[in-house]
């Protein structure tokens, strides 16, 4: 491609296909077809996914599992996971079965308060500005009312506005820090909505405030937003039993394997590089669940990895001890989650998960998010403790190493049979189907 295209967006969607087909594939009918394949044969669904999104050309496909067997407060749930990574259903679900019969997760939401702000720059005297702040600030609530009228009939609205002094970090930079409880939405827009009329109240009120110099009249807003880092949106889960209840075929030694699990943890505590692959695997488990429930996982992402470098340096979200002879295993982590809004009414898998959820509410969905980080963090936890992770991890790769080769079914059953003796590698695999092919 040469030369900006014009117009895109304005094209119809076969048009967007035709043009990008010609423009960078030797073969534009292939590209066509492929891209066609993915399409929804229900018109009415492909509709749909097509208005999710700007300039659509098909549907990208990520799997849809289920995590059986999730003993969470005294109840059995199974847990929907989209995601494309092998192995990390199948982790969740052994550790599900695992602490089944070992007391369950045990979640507990701390608190939901979630963030927005208004960033500002004023040039004048602090001391006005605060009281000006102090006189105005019910009008702040007034003028929200229209917007915040049908979240406080649902126990929601805004919880807290205060004025923040950042001009240590830069000239003459100040915040409104509001805070708001959203009940079972994420909140997004009604937060954004709040902060807009907050930014509008702020310059006309200070325009009208008889104490401000003409100068500090102007108040500039540099923009209005709400925080995706809720360190104050928190939910905690967690494990536990008597040491010698942890054993089972890979765990001959209770007390060893607990020790050792503990300094792993203790590791990710204190090591950075340590830290992030850690937490990723926590995040396998939570991504799947945010992700298959259509709420926004890169939200959930920024704010986590940010709750994870609080303390100045980036550490590990999961915790072990042993006390008293009691293995305990948790963590705690902000999530911004929602039940209603959004793709939870639009996305007919969406709905699905969170019928097959029994429909939670946003409390009860970041119960179920942390529990799936959590089992996902102790499989990888004890198999890198124990056995290592390659051995599992590779088996459950073999099958995507066998659709790269376009395998048939007599050299899958040749191949699988063989590798259930011998160690799953990329290269033995391989040379292993061209020896089969000789």
């Amino acid at each position: 491609m040469n030369n900006a295209v014009t117009g895109f967006s304005k094209l119809s969607k076969e048009e967007k296909i035709n043009w990008i087909a010609k423009e960078y594939f030797s073969t534009p009918s292939e590209a066509i077809a492929l891209l066609k394949n993915y399409w929804n044969t229900d018109e009415k669904i492909q509709k749909l996914h097509d208005e999710f999104i700007e300039n659509t050309i098909t549907n990208f496909y990520i799997p849809l599992g289920v995590a059986p067997n999730f003993l969470v407060n005294g109840k059995y749930k199974t847990i929907p996971m989209a995601i494309e990574e092998s192995s990390v259903v199948a982790a969740a679900s052994k550790s599900a079965k695992f602490w089944s019969t070992r007391g369950g997760f045990k979640a507990t939401v701390l608190n939901t308060e979630k963030i927005g702000q208004v960033h500002f720059i004023y040039k004048g005297d602090v001391s006005k500005l605060s009281l000006f702040f102090a006189q105005s600030k019910s009008k702040f609530f007034q003028d929200t009312e229209s917007i915040t009228k049908n979240m406080q009939k649902r126990g929601g609205g805004i919880l807290e506005i205060v004025l923040k002094d950042k001009t240590d970090l830069l000239p003459n930079y100040f915040q409104l820090h509001a805070t708001f409880e959203t009940k079972d939405s994420m909140g997004a827009n009604f937060i954004n909505s709040c902060l807009e009329q907050f930014a509008k109240t702020l310059k006309e009120e200070a325009l009208n405030y008889e104490l401000f110099l003409e100068t500090e009249k102007n108040i500039q807003v540099v923009m209005s937003i709400l925080s995706n880092y809720v360190p104050n949106c928190i939910v905690r889960a967690e494990v536990s039993c008597p040491i010698e209840d942890l054993q089972e075929k890979h765990i001959t030694n209770p007390q060893d394997f607990a020790e050792r699990f503990v300094q792993a943890v203790q590791i990710a505590e204190v090591e950075p590089f340590r830290a992030v692959t850690h937490n990723k695997g926590i995040m396998n488990g939570i991504d799947a669940v945010v992700l298959a429930t259509g709420n926004d996982f890169r939200a959930v992402e920024a704010g986590i990895h940010a709750y994870a470098a609080k303390s100045g340096q980036y550490s590990s979200l999961s915790h072990a001890k042993i006390e008293n002879g009691i293995f305990t295993f948790w963590l705690e982590i902000p999530l911004a989650l929602g039940t209603v809004g959004g793709l939870t009414t639009l996305h007919p898998l969406v709905k699905l998960s969170l019928e097959m959820l029994e429909n939670p509410t946003a409390k009860e969905l970041m119960q179920y998010v942390a529990v799936a980080g959590l089992a996902q963090n102790f499989a990888a936890l004890r198999s890198l403790t124990t056995t290592g992770i390659q051995d599992g991890h590779m088996k459950m790769h073999l099958n995507n190493i066998l659709n790269q080769f376009n395998t048939n079914d007599d050299e899958r059953v040749l191949i699988q049979k063989h590798f259930k003796l011998h160690i799953v590698s990329h290269s033995s695999v391989v040379s292993f189907i061209e020896n089969l092919r000789k």
